[in-house]
């Protein structure tokens, strides 16, 4: 059962809003067993140029969808979303090992679409490379991947010594992602 957490930033989430929301991402629920419980993150956001940005984030026990979709229309970035939700789950129904797949989702037969045939061929591996981590703190790493040329890292961090990668998001800073 899905439960939902919509937020909006300079937007005021109104029923309607809320109510479409909860209508097109429960119309992914068919995907799910019944006993799986998670909270939709759901966040809206209105820029200055009146576009909107609607960004979904649902954790799974295997699996975390994500999405986010920019539009001059507030429900068609919605919809948007759930078909790229959607897209995910299709992929991930049909390329991750039984085992996962038993373990939160249906056992639901569907015909492959173009797309997904499509995606099977994007998933094919063509270089293999090995590397050596080298210890060194986030902000050297940071200076490696812009050194590089690479939009990310992989690095152990001289402090947890643990893995981490750093990458450069879409608005130009960077992020970092810590290995448990």
């Amino acid at each position: 059962m899905l439960k939902f957490n919509i937020r909006g930033e300079n937007i005021e989430v109104t029923d309607s809003i809320r109510d479409y929301v909860v209508k097109r991402i429960n119309k992914l629920q068919k995907f799910f067993d019944d006993n799986v419980e998670a909270t939709a993150h759901v966040n809206l956001k209105v820029y200055p140029n009146r576009t909107y940005k609607v960004e979904v984030t649902i954790p799974l026990p295997y699996l975390t969808l994500r999405a986010e979709e920019t539009s001059n229309d507030m429900y068609g970035s919605v919809d948007l979303v759930t078909d790229k939700l959607e897209r995910q789950i299709r992929k991930y129904k049909t390329k991750v090992n039984r085992k996962s797949r038993e373990k939160g989702f249906k056992n639901l037969e569907f015909v492959p679409t173009d797309d997904d045939t499509e995606s099977q061929n994007d998933l094919k591996i063509v270089r293999t490379k090995q590397i050596s981590l080298k210890p060194m703190d986030p902000e050297e790493a940071v200076l490696q991947m812009d050194m590089l040329g690479h939009d990310f890292f992989v690095f152990q961090d001289a402090e947890t010594d643990g893995t981490s990668i750093v990458y450069r998001r879409k608005d130009g800073r960077y992020g970092l992602i810590e290995a448990e």
